[in-house]
């Protein structure tokens, strides 16, 4: 049974990587780009991702844990395993994941070097923290862990399932400065929060039996919406769908996206964005538990009578809702989006060549490139940083490839690769992450891909 419960818990954390899409970020002047900077100045007239396939982008991982470290076929005992496991790991390790796919994606040029991009998509994003006191407690249990007090801080964890409503604009206000912006409405389906929990749970000798048993300045709050309606689980697929496309029972929020690219020489570039500056307010189909109080119990003095009519379980269960009660309420509440910051410094240098954009303008490019990236994204209990070394080619005018090492909370060898080409109008693109693990995705720590198609008109 505590393996059970074990690999329940388990599969809720490590089944909510980052948001970081370092392969993309400022790659062959694709339209998506401008999600991971709005500053970008594209070198084409306009452009339309084709529904649904523009893009589609998904990242798992977990930090300090990998499949294999539970079902390796290696002889050893799936107990021990586990309890190297929760050794290995601390409370400050997680599980996450994010994926999105495009709706609509388009974009125009104006004049004064303005583009106009906007679009659709729906994202899934959701961040779990092992909780490695709850772990250790279920594995080992209480007896031989006295006068250890369980935290219930480690109880950490995020989860979004929403649509995004989006409208960009981007500037080149001289030939080395732009700057963009962003306008985001957020259309939230479904989300889980719990977050600055607090108390203890301590078991020490008893002095009227063997154990007695301290629950100390426990307040834990489990936020949901979307999930539960008139007492019941929702599971019409159909509404919780309907909810990201601004439905009856959408949450609404605003956020913003700012960035810009300067310029430095002609052949050295900086650019930087601040992603997901917004916030989402849920007043629809919300279900919050609430758990606060002290608690000191130390078993029943339970002697058997015959004529007794004593509820002696009774007793203990009002005793818990009396010093630890559990109450439900539909309180609205406010969710801020993780916000992401982008930084990078590029350096171009090899063959000098002209690309024909759009008005029958010339530009400028060189065939290579190198360069680092930061990226950072705010979480609940700490910024996921992540440094990425970059080499880009242009194999041609329409054909180019992009090779990324990238040092994260995930791996410090994460190798990608991003490939991008055109035929006639068509473009399309593919990128990966983590390669070198493809061969064994148990193994592997966090695993990314990006891929899509998308019409560019010069």
């Amino acid at each position: 049974m505590k393996k059970i419960i074990f690999f329940i818990i388990l599969l809720i954390t490590i089944k909510m990587s980052s948001q970081n899409k370092q392969v993309l970020y400022d790659f062959a002047d694709l339209p998506q780009t401008l999600l991971l900077n709005p500053a970008i100045e594209p070198s084409y007239k306009f452009h339309v991702g084709l529904p649904f396939l523009s893009g589609i982008s998904s990242n798992i991982g977990s930090s300090n844990f990998k499949l294999t470290d539970i079902f390796a076929n290696d002889g050893r005992n799936i107990n021990d395993k586990i309890s190297s496991v929760i050794n290995s790991i601390s409370s400050r390790d997680f599980g996450a994941i994010n994926t999105q796919i495009e709706i609509i994606n388009a974009g125009f040029r104006l004049r004064d070097n303005y583009y106009i991009n906007f679009g659709f998509y729906q994202e899934i994003d959701a961040i779990g923290y092992f909780p490695r006191d709850l772990l250790v407690f279920f594995n080992e249990g209480n007896a031989t862990n006295l006068n250890r007090p369980f935290s219930a801080s480690h109880i950490r964890y995020k989860f979004d399932y929403l649509g995004v409503l989006h409208a960009g604009i981007s500037k080149k206000i001289n030939d080395k400065l732009s700057v963009g912006g962003r306008l985001k409405i957020y259309s939230s389906s479904i989300n889980l929060q719990s977050n600055n929990n607090t108390g203890t749970f301590t078991t020490v000798n008893g002095q009227n039996s063997v154990y007695r048993h301290v629950f100390s300045n426990v307040n834990v709050n489990l936020l949901t919406s979307g999930l539960i309606e008139n007492n019941e689980y929702v599971d019409d697929a159909k509404s919780i769908v309907k909810n990201t496309f601004f439905g009856s029972n959408a949450n609404v929020g605003l956020g913003f996206d700012f960035g810009l690219n300067y310029k430095i020489s002609d052949q050295l570039q900086f650019s930087a964005s601040l992603l997901d500056i917004g916030y989402i307010t849920y007043k629809n189909n919300i279900k919050n538990t609430r758990i606060s109080g002290d608690h000191i119990f130390e078993g029943v003095e339970f002697e058997y009578d015959a004529n007794s009519n004593i509820d002696y379980w009774g007793q203990i269960d009002q005793a818990f809702k009396d010093q630890l009660p559990n109450t439900e309420d539909e309180v609205a509440y406010t969710s801020f989006r993780p916000v992401k910051l982008n930084a990078a410094l590029k350096y171009s240098f090899g063959e000098q060549r002209r690309l024909l954009c759009y008005d029958d303008v010339y530009k400028d490019y060189y065939t290579d490139a190198l360069g680092v990236q930061l990226f950072n994204v705010f979480r609940p209990l700490s910024p996921q940083l992540a440094l990425t070394a970059f080499y880009e080619k242009a194999i041609s005018k329409k054909t180019r490839s992009k090779f990324t090492y990238t040092i994260d909370d995930f791996s410090y060898a994460n190798i990608g690769f991003g490939f991008s080409t055109q035929v006639s109008k068509l473009n399309f693109y593919a990128l990966v992450d983590n390669i070198l693990e493809f061969s064994n995705l148990s193994s592997a720590n966090s695993i990314s891909f990006q891929l899509g198609f998308n019409l560019i008109f010069n």
